[in-house]
């Protein structure tokens, strides 16, 4: 049933947003005297793209037209077009044309190409596909005023309209699924159901959509062991739940997020969606090493068993990360030459090695409460060990990151080079650890094409998941162990676990705004997922706690929500992480677009392959088929 909702969805999808009106400007596809014009004027153009007509009225020299996006921290100008000086025997304007970024908001700049006086300076967010005019001319010849008049020739589109029909589509699917639990319930409907269908198969449905999988399932299928108990093995259904969330949203963005910014990861500084869940993925990694290990002792597996299992799965990951998921097999056949050595998986997997070795090294078997001076602080205290390890490692990162010398650099740089910094440091892209990176792994084994090369235009190789940042990831990991030791040491008690929770949250949250001084640029350390500053990490463990304290009073407290449709995913989050980056541009999770241009064309796309992975994780879930490591 799940399935075919599910699948219902993705049709749904897609006929709305193809629909007219949605992937195309101004009524296109339907009669009315501007359709030609607007279906000439979106072929002509590109996807977050305006036309600017530029009029200059002035007579010689001509002008020249420059821009900076106002996303762009301390950028250089960047030049647009020649504008040629009017004809003053034909009494006619010189025009230039040119396309603009409709992204972010944007400063124009006109100056005389001569002597670069200034004119003018326009700051103004065009809407896409829009058709605007700016007309320069002389307002008084003695004084020589001149004035900069922007208009709008025609009407951009309003390119967000397909993200509230797909979440329209969601909610109604959701508002069904809701009434008919509630239906369930009524008697005389339950009766009429289990009449029309076998007894014993409605049983294992509602259990399966509104459950979880049996005792035994759950210790037999378990990708990554990791239940707390009281007497049984019960699996915190609200770990795979957050889990699930995480991956999702990570393959949406992954395959494109509709070609939206806000589902791109940010230029260099500063939070999109997109940046949000990698680190919650190692976060609820780190929850789960504290849960499995905790289990697999008190399950009598002996340490060094324990410790084989973590350097396999290790090795596993990061296998699976250099040989099959590689971004730069689109470059060339693979070959050492250039063999991308960071990456996601190979992130998880080092970070997974460091932080569950660290636990297995000073865990105990037995969680019960600890017989110290300060109970309170059971679940911190015996494990001063790890806290110093970590600190250390932290304090590495800030000494090679503000102190250690970089050629042609400025020392504790973190800016992402290019045209930023007003183009001082074209080739310091993220600073010291950038030159790590290319000092020990060479640019060819790096990423190709950061983010940073968007809108700061830098040429260098950089790498999100290079070396300097992975320090970091451990310690997000690590919070999330504590975030497991919690559930571990309070297992009876969930408001001292959700009243954790949220002290933990608030204290990252304050250590965040005096790191960044609530700012996205002018902090003390930005937050900046290229970098994985700390600032990033104890921003995301913030939101991190605050997300997982409101999924487990949700799905574990209260059991108002199953963790359905997160769930399922979840529980397979290698089998779907690997699957998604391997068959990404196969058919039915990719196909020839009719209009590479539209956003509502990719966000259809996008969607209906997120929601095949959910569809094929639920199956998966339904036979009990779950790849573990």
């Amino acid at each position: 049933m799940a399935a075919g909702l599910v699948a219902a969805v993705a049709a749904a999808l897609g006929v709305l947003l193809m629909a007219p009106g949605l992937s195309q400007p101004d009524g296109r596809g339907a009669p009315g005297p501007r359709g030609g014009a607007a279906e000439e004027r979106r072929r002509s153009g590109r996807m977050d793209q305006a036309l600017l007509l530029i009029s200059n009225e002035l007579p010689a020299p001509g002008l020249n037209l420059a821009a900076r996006s106002d996303s762009c921290h301390q950028c250089l100008y960047q030049f647009l077009a020649f504008v040629p000086p009017s004809n003053d025997s034909l009494r006619k304007p010189g025009t230039a044309s040119v396309m603009v970024d409709t992204q972010h908001p944007l400063t124009l700049l006109l100056n005389s190409s001569v002597g670069d006086r200034d004119l003018c300076k326009i700051q103004y967010h065009f809407g896409e596909f829009g058709n605007y005019s700016l007309v320069v001319k002389t307002l008084s010849t003695s004084t020589q005023t001149v004035s900069c008049d922007l208009t709008i020739n025609e009407g951009p589109i309003n390119s967000y309209l397909p993200i509230l029909f797909a979440f329209l589509v969601y909610m109604g699917i959701l508002a069904i699924l809701i009434a008919g639990r509630l239906l369930m319930k009524i008697d005389p409907v339950r009766n009429w159901v289990y009449k029309k269908l076998n007894p014993r198969a409605t049983d294992r449905m509602i259990n399966s959509e509104l459950g979880s999988p049996n005792t035994a399932d759950s210790i037999n299928c378990d990708p990554a062991p990791q239940s707390w108990s009281t007497g049984s093995r019960q699996r915190l259904r609200s770990l795979d739940t957050f889990r699930g969330l995480s991956l999702v949203i990570m393959v949406f963005v992954n395959y494109g997020g509709g070609k939206y910014w806000f589902f791109k990861h940010e230029s260099w500084n500063g939070l999109t969606v997109a940046d949000l869940v990698f680190p919650w993925f190692v976060f609820i990694m780190g929850t789960s090493i504290a849960l499995a290990l905790g289990s697999m002792l008190r399950w009598g597996s002996s340490k060094w068993k324990v410790l084989r299992k973590i350097l396999w799965r290790s090795f596993v990951l990061i296998l699976l990360g250099i040989i099959v998921v590689n971004p730069n097999y689109c470059l060339q056949h693979l070959s050492w030459d250039n063999l991308r050595i960071p990456g996601v998986l190979q992130r998880l997997g080092f970070t997974y090695l460091v932080v569950a070795a660290l636990e297995l090294l000073f865990t105990r078997v037995d969680s019960g409460t600890w017989e110290g001076q300060c109970p309170a602080l059971q679940d911190i205290l015996p494990y001063w060990p790890q806290w110093i390890f970590i600190l250390v490692l932290e304090t590495i990162w800030l000494c090679l990151t503000f102190l250690l010398p970089v050629p042609d650099c400025p020392r504790g740089y973190l800016g992402p080079g290019g045209i930023g910094d007003f183009g001082k440091y074209p080739n310091c892209t993220g600073g010291a650890a950038g030159y790590i990176d290319r000092l020990l792994l060479g640019e060819k084994h790096m990423y190709q094409h950061p983010s940073s090369g968007v809108i700061y235009q830098s040429t260098m190789p950089y790498d999100p998941e290079g070396i300097l940042g992975t320090i970091n990831s451990i310690v997000m990991a690590f919070l999330g162990l504590q975030a497991g030791k919690i559930t571990l040491f309070y297992k009876d008690q969930p408001k001292q676990i959700m009243s954790r929770f949220m002290i933990w949250g608030t204290v990252m949250g304050i250590i965040s705004a005096i790191l960044t001084k609530c700012s996205k640029e002018e902090g003390f350390i930005p937050i900046n997922k290229n970098l994985w500053s700390i600032s990033y990490v104890t921003t995301m463990s913030c939101f991190a706690f605050i997300l997982l304290l409101l999924i487990y009073y949700l799905v574990d407290v209260k059991k108002w929500w199953s963790g359905a449709p997160f769930l399922y995913p979840g529980m397979n989050s290698i089998l779907v992480y690997t699957g998604h980056q391997v068959f990404a541009n196969y058919f039915p999770f990719k196909w020839k677009m009719q209009d590479s241009q539209s956003h509502a064309e990719h966000l259809a796309q996008n969607l209906t392959a997120t929601t095949l992975w959910v569809i094929i994780s639920y199956i998966l879930y339904r036979k009990r088929i779950f790849w573990k490591i």
